[in-house]
Order: C-alpha cells, then sequence, then structure tokens
C-alpha cells in the first residue's frame, strides 16, 4: 500500500509543488522569460504524463483492473499545473 502512495501520489504531486515553486519565486530570482518557461515546461511534461496516465487508467479500467482508480489519481494530480497555469495568468 505504501509503495503505491509513494508512486501515485507523491511523486504526481511534485509536479504542483515544482509549479508553485516556480510561479512564486521572485523575478529577480529568475527572470520573468526563464519563469514562465520553466512553468511552461513543468505544465507541457504534467500535461503529457497524465495523458499517458489517463490512457493507462482506461485500460486497466476496460481490463476490470482494480489498481486503475489509482492511475486515475495520477492523472488527475498531474493535471493541476495545468489548472494553475489558466488561473494564474
Amino acid at each position: 500500500m505504501n509503495d503505491r502512495i509513494l508512486r501515485h501520489i507523491l511523486l504526481p504531486a511534485l509536479a504542483p509543488i515544482l509549479f508553485l515553486v516556480i510561479a512564486t519565486t521572485p523575478v529577480d530570482v529568475l527572470g520573468c522569460r526563464n519563469r514562465g518557461l520553466l512553468a511552461i515546461a513543468i505544465v507541457l511534461l504534467s500535461v503529457i504524463a497524465g495523458l499517458g496516465l489517463a490512457v493507462a487508467g482506461v485500460r486497466g479500467r476496460m481490463r476490470g483492473d482494480p489498481a486503475a482508480n489509482w492511475w486515475a489519481t495520477s492523472a488527475l494530480i498531474l493535471a493541476v499545473p495545468a489548472v494553475l497555469l489558466i488561473l494564474f495568468a
């Protein structure tokens, strides 16, 4: 159970945390362009990973795999940076 929480909750939660760290970093530290490029890169990678995990979850659900809900949870967590980018922009 702990391995699932680590893989499906804590590791995907690093993307929103990293996005928030970049978004709240002062402009003097990284500059506007670098902050924006880093934020977009994080969002792009998390969306691509989230789509892959969503596909894995759908495939698992079609097979009747009870672990499919963990993949869906990971996909939802990885969607958070994209939502935050829309809200902050």
